[in-house]
């Protein structure tokens, strides 16, 4: 056994701490808090379908920062965690943009509605430049080498 004087909930909050501090891990603490303001704002609003959306987006961002703050992506190998995460940003922008729109349009009278589609169109923006962050990050680690051509 390991004699630690730090307990293991001690040593999740320093990492979390840490994590929080990096622009990725700002980033997706915002996404968290964003996607939790929607869902209180969509499920306080008449039409409450809506906050399907914000959940699914809300358990997908938990999910990766905790992947990445425990740095479990560098443990399971045989996921693409840049793909993946682009892939989890991108969908969530055209989501939360898809669905803002919808609400803010058809939303006249129901100011939960609304402000949802406000709050939905800011994680849409903040999810699409962490899905940019995210392929940017992807293209500048590919290395472009020349193929060997067997002359010396």
């Amino acid at each position: 056994m390991a004699d630690t004087t730090e307990s293991p909930a001690a040593n999740c909050m320093t990492k979390l701490k840490s994590y929080v501090r990096t622009q990725k891990g700002t980033i997706l603490a915002a996404e968290i808090v964003l996607s939790l303001i929607i869902l209180i704002c969509y499920a306080a609003s008449l039409y409450s379908g809506y906050s399907s959306v914000a959940i699914v987006e809300l358990v997908f961002a938990i999910l990766f920062m905790v992947i990445f703050m425990m740095e479990l992506d560098k443990q399971i190998q045989f996921i693409s965690w840049p793909w993946s995460d682009l892939l989890r940003a991108a969908i969530g922008s055209l989501l939360y943009l898809i669905t803002s729109l919808i609400c803010l349009i058809g939303g006249a009278g129901d100011g939960a509605r609304i402000a949802g589609g406000v709050f939905g169109l800011l994680a849409g923006i903040l999810f699409g430049y962490d899905a940019y962050l995210t392929y940017m990050g992807i293209k500048s680690t590919r290395q472009h080498s020349a193929a060997p051509t067997g002359e010396a």
